[in-house]
């Protein structure tokens, strides 16, 4: 890939510099304010047309995005969380407990 967005492949049985152009991202650098998010997570103008091409937009060849979330916070978020409902589930389970035993006493008298 090149930075200008070119797709290149080199055919089956051809040499390493016989590379053939297949296709070309278009390249693009719209205004945050412009930008909306679909429902499918694209974001897409605000008025529904297509950005027009930046040629100050380049691509990095070889370059690895890193995840912008934090494996071991979140999963000892989710732990947390988790435990948290177990805990809220054993009070009710308790109040249930204690409205029958209450229940059962006013039965009584």
């Amino acid at each position: 890939m090149a930075k200008d967005g070119t797709i290149s492949l080199v055919p089956d049985g051809s040499a390493a510099t016989g590379q053939t152009s297949v296709g070309r991202l278009k390249l693009v650098n719209p205004p945050a304010a412009d930008l909306v998010r679909g429902d499918d997570g694209l974001f897409r103008l605000k008025d529904g047309s297509s950005a027009d091409a930046d040629p100050d937009v380049t691509l990095i060849s070889g370059a690895l995005e890193s995840s912008n979330v934090n494996v071991v916070d979140e999963m000892v978020n989710m732990i947390s969380l988790a435990r948290q409902f177990d805990m809220q589930m054993k009070l009710l389970q308790h109040a249930e407990s204690n409205d029958g035993k209450a229940a059962q006493l006013l039965s009584m008298s």
